[in-house]
């Protein structure tokens, strides 16, 4: 019940079918472009110009505004109902939907496979695949269909165009041929990311394996290294204790000689005080029979 709903919401009250290429008055309402394009055609010749929905009236012909959220409401319902592949239906099968097989340009209507079968088959009826959006594929100057790629610009163009228009005189090829060309140039483009990707590809497998030989030798690296650096904190401790050891016995060695000297000096300031004595004694005799150590 509420994608019925939301249909009806979707169709245009010109055509009945749902919205193709939205575009909205000044008023507010909805109409395929199409659709209100030739009944404000139909309308230019009465001398004014109002919107069928709820005839407000317009002084000049009115400025169609592509209504944007629209259309990505409706591209969004279509893809979302079943036995539907292009989301687009055919323009003249109005008593029910019935999937579009191929849209004609000059026609701007879009066609099931039973009437395209009598749809006409001249030149200017450009066909293409189903398209909501039919004016993308046309000049937005000319109103005309999209034929020709301007290699100067960079831009595709009209007969028009071509002619008369802006691109007259520049170096022009059809759409097909312009087409091809970037075809080609974006082969070549895929191939060397081809390549590239393949050569990351084998990159990756590379460090894959090597990865698995990292991991697998791990545990006896780590074990290696684990036991090496053990062995050399062992030595390290043992060679501090050594110097730690020898560090005491110098210092322990250099109090003994401090001592030794000390003692010495003791008895060297007892002689001197001996002597002393002795220098100062007035007695020849005395100063002669003491001894002088």
């Amino acid at each position: 019940m509420a994608s019925a709903n939301l249909r009806a919401e979707l169709e245009c009250s010109i055509c009945l079918n749902i919205y193709t290429d939205p575009v909205n008055l000044r008023c507010g309402h909805n109409f395929c472009w199409v659709c209100i394009d030739r009944v404000l055609d139909t309308q230019g010749g009465s001398g004014g110009y109002s919107c069928p929905e709820c005839r407000e009236k317009f002084p000049d012909r009115p400025v169609l505004q592509r209504n944007i959220t629209l259309r990505n409401i409706v591209e969004n319902f279509l893809s979302a109902q079943p036995d539907q592949e292009s989301g687009v239906f055919c323009t003249y099968c109005v008593d029910y939907p019935v999937p579009a097989v191929r849209s004609c340009l000059h026609c701007e209507v879009s066609l099931c496979d039973k009437h395209l079968r009598v749809h006409k088959k001249s030149p200017e009826h450009v066909l293409c695949d189903p398209t909501l959006s039919m004016e993308s594929r046309k000049c937005s100057i000319h109103k005309e269909v999209l034929k020709y790629f301007c290699n100067n610009d960079g831009s595709c163009a009209c007969v028009s165009c071509y002619v008369i228009g802006g691109h007259k005189g520049h170096e022009m090829e059809s759409l097909d041929e312009a087409s091809e060309k970037k075809k080609e140039t974006l082969r070549n483009v895929l191939q060397k990311l081809l390549t590239k990707r393949e050569e990351m590809e084998e990159r990756v497998q590379s460090l894959q394996e090597h990865r698995r030989k990292v991991e697998e030798e791990a545990p006896g690296d780590t074990e290696r290294v684990t036991a090496l650096f053990r062995d050399l904190r062992r030595r390290l401790e043992d060679l501090e204790k050594r110097i730690l050891r020898d560090i005491s016995r110098r210092a322990e060695r250099i109090s003994i000689s401090i001592r030794d000297l000390e003692i010495k000096k003791e008895e060297l300031s007892r002689k001197i005080r001996h002597i002393e004595e002795l220098c100062n004694m007035t007695d020849p005799l005395t100063v002669l029979q003491e001894s002088d150590t």
